[in-house]
């Protein structure tokens, strides 16, 4: 045999061997979260309606739903671990949690870590009494409308309103919304999150969401390789999609039926 041979044989067993070693820590990462009897699974504390304390303390929302729903199906406890948008990439990549909940896609984020399928819907919508009848752009001519300054609403918002639309930009969600009950402008653009708690607490208005100017769903997020464990994420998601629990969520927490098309990136 000669140099270059020997070199060559070298080479391809050690490739050979590190695709083994590679393919027995994928298997390793389920098989630990198995052999522990629990997932850690980071989300926001107070993100409502996907998750944030109840009266008795404990988590709950959209996110908590689908946690548990993925815990359930692998038959193990479910910890709940709060992350902060600064920190919970380094929590993942460190070990420190198995997945996370609520993580918009970019292209920037994907050369860092994994995405399961989206499971949430995020969106901007225009929101306004059931009685006004506004169904699309045009429809914000001569429209008072209120927005949050400086956000992503507002430059989404600007970029379809008629010249004749007056948008009124606030300093914070909170005035965004006070601005709408108490009738100062006919229409607010808000997320679908704070949209939400809008929707489920004013029956008099009887709010709705009459279009929508942006979607970017929600993906659980883990580490690079987890081939194992994102097949088991993205076969709870299809459950709960399939058995009409992501829609009773969906119902329950973002007052509204879950519409697969806002689960397309």
């Amino acid at each position: 045999m000669t140099a270059l041979m020997k070199l060559r044989y070298i080479a391809t067993a050690a490739i050979a061997v590190f695709g083994i070693l590679a393919g027995a820590a994928q298997a390793d990462e389920l098989a630990d979260i198995k052999a522990a009897g629990e997932i850690n699974i980071g989300i926001f504390s107070d993100f409502p309606p996907f998750s944030s304390a109840s009266a008795d303390m404990s988590i709950k929302g959209y996110d908590v739903d689908v946690a548990q729903k993925i815990a359930d199906g692998l038959g193990v406890k479910l910890n709940l671990v709060s992350v902060t948008g600064q920190n919970r990439i380094a929590y993942l990549n460190d070990d420190r949690v198995d997945l996370l909940m609520s993580v918009g896609y970019s292209k920037e984020r994907a050369e860092v870590i994994d995405f399961a399928a989206p499971y949430a819907p995020y969106y901007i919508a225009v929101i306004g009494p059931a009685a006004l009848k506004v169904s699309g752009k045009e429809d914000l001519a001569d429209k008072t409308v209120a927005v949050n300054r400086g956000t992503l609403e507002d430059t989404s918002l600007t970029a379809v309103a008629p010249g004749s639309a007056a948008i009124q930009r606030f300093e914070n969600y909170n005035s965004v919304i006070q601005a709408f009950i108490s009738g100062q402008t006919q229409l607010m653009v808000v997320g679908n999150d704070v949209g939400a708690q809008v929707l489920a607490r004013q029956d008099e208005l009887k709010p709705e969401q009459k279009f929508q100017l942006l979607s970017s769903p929600s993906h659980i997020a883990l580490r690079k390789g987890e081939e194992g464990l994102k097949k088991v994420v993205n076969d709870s998601v299809a459950a709960m999609i399939a058995d009409g629990s992501l829609d009773a969520s969906s119902k329950s927490w973002l007052k509204a039926s879950l519409n697969t098309e806002n689960l397309k990136d």
